[in-house]
Order: structure tokens, then sequence, then C-alpha cells
């Protein structure tokens, strides 16, 4: 899809903005929750509001996409991400978030629930290493700043527990279909028996017997959202060929899984994020 945002003469509003991202996060509330969006009726219900076009309606809720996948949020079904956002819609973003800090904190809604289900996991290869920068404008690079995808999964503990009960149960699950009962029953959920400090959350095997120290990434976002590797997950990594990092997405829906064999650095660009300052 193609549309100009600014095919009918004039600037969007901030009001017609707010209106654009409130009605998104309902959309994608409705979807989340298992509920159905009739998008054609929400975008006729815009259009009498604002005047607008259908097609510019829809052009802004594709920016939209395209800013919540930047943050590491899901995005609706069907509104493919489309770049080149205006600064004022990222504008209406900022405003919607900053007044409504839950919704950057969306995590699986209740124990046991269809998210936690071993046999639906999708294994999938991982992401291509990109050599290109994907270009930002400077107000969409001050959002993805303000609202770090990586810093906010990192501090959402449930999503994050939720995402290594799952590869546990998965483990176990996969170990069991390949008739290896005695080697399922051995697989450990480290991080939950003796907490955090091992470098990995899961100890596993494979269907040949090999250990597996399996570290779980966790995010509500896409494949491609950043995420945050402590000193000594990667120390672990470079020195143990064992290790396994398993990076499990749009954890709301339908969760998929890539896993990383190491060395790191042949599959994602690793950067300091984190300084450690002392006095010798």
């Amino acid at each position: 899809m193609d549309f100009d945002p600014e095919i009918e003469g004039k600037d969007w509003t901030a009001a017609e903005q707010d209106l654009i991202v409130a009605d998104y996060f309902d959309m994608l509330r409705t979807e989340l929750a298992g509920g159905t969006v009739n998008k054609a009726a929400r975008n006729r219900a815009l259009q009498a509001v604002t005047g607008r076009k259908r097609g510019s309606i829809e052009y802004k809720h594709m920016n939209v996409s395209e800013a919540l996948k930047r943050i590491g949020l899901p995005t609706i079904n069907g509104y493919k991400p489309y770049s080149n956002i205006q600064d004022s819609l990222v504008d209406a973003i900022d405003r919607y978030l900053s007044s409504r800090p839950d919704a950057l904190t969306v995590g699986p809604a209740s124990e046991g629930d269809r998210f936690h289900e071993a046999g639906r996991l999708f294994v999938e290869p991982a992401p291509d290493l990109s050599n290109e920068a994907q270009p930002m404008r400077a107000r969409m690079e001050a959002l993805v700043r303000k609202f770090d995808p990586v810093e906010r999964d990192l501090k959402n503990r449930k999503l994050g527990r939720a995402g290594e009960e799952l590869i546990f149960s998965f483990e176990k699950h996969r170990l069991r279909e390949a008739g290896c009962h005695e080697l399922a029953e051995m697989v450990r959920w480290v991080s939950d028996d003796e907490g955090d400090g091992h470098g990995y959350d899961i100890e596993s095997y494979s269907v040949s017997g090999q250990k597996r120290l399996i570290e779980v990434k966790t995010t509500t976002g896409d494949q491609r959202t950043p995420f945050f590797l402590s000193r000594n997950e990667e120390r672990v990594s470079r020195e143990r060929d064992e290790f396994r990092l398993y990076r499990l997405y749009d954890f709301l829906r339908t969760p998929r899984l890539f896993k990383l064999n190491p060395p790191l650095g042949a599959s994602v660009v690793l950067e300091t994020e984190v300084w450690r300052a002392s006095f010798s």
C-alpha cells in the first residue's frame, strides 16, 4: 500500500493524531485478548470524526505499527509496518505511552494459558545479521531511547519467567517425543532452582545425551527486537560450547523461537551498553 499522508492538503492536528493512536491501541488490546477487530468499521468511525479518507487513516495505522516494532511491542495483524513516520505522530505515541505505562508492560494473561503450551512453539531460523542500520529520524530515535525495549524486557520479570517456563516444558517435551524419557527427567530449570548467576537458565540435553546450557531471552516484539546479554552470559557463551541462546518472540500471540550457537558475535552485533565503574 502506498498512501500519501498529506494527500488531503492539510496537516493532521494533534487531536487527530491522538485519536489514531488511541484507536490503534484499543484494537491491539482486543486482538491480543483473542477478540475480532472490524478494521473497516473502525476506519469509518475515524473518517466520520476526522473527515480524513480511508487510505490516509490506514497509512497512519501502518505508521504506528512501525513505531511499535521499533520499541519492541506487538503490532496489529494486517497493518504492515510502514516507515517514514511523521514527528507529530511520534509525539502522539509518546503522549499515549507516557500517560499509560501499562501499555508498555504487556505480559502473559495468567499462568497456564495458551502461551505455555510447549507443543505450540514454532522453531524458526534465526534472522540474518544485517550490515545496514535501519535509518531513523531523530524524533523516532528519541522515542526508542525513552521506551527502550532492551531495558523494558529485562525488567519484566513476569515475562522473563514465563519464557523460561515455556522453554523448560518445551525441552522436556522435545526429549520425550524423541523417546529420551530419562534425559527428559534430567532437564533442570536452574535459574528457578538456584537463582540467577550461572549465565544460563535451563540445563537440558541433545537426543544423543550432550548437555545444553540454555539462556532464554523473551520479548513480545518481533524477531529483530534487541535484547540484553549480561557480562556473565557472554562469558559463558565463549567458554562453554554447550551454551545455546533461545530467543522467544511474539510471545503474546503464538510464541516463536530461534536458537543461536556460539560464537554469538557471528549472529548478532554485540555492543557495550553498561559500564562498570570502580576505584581499583
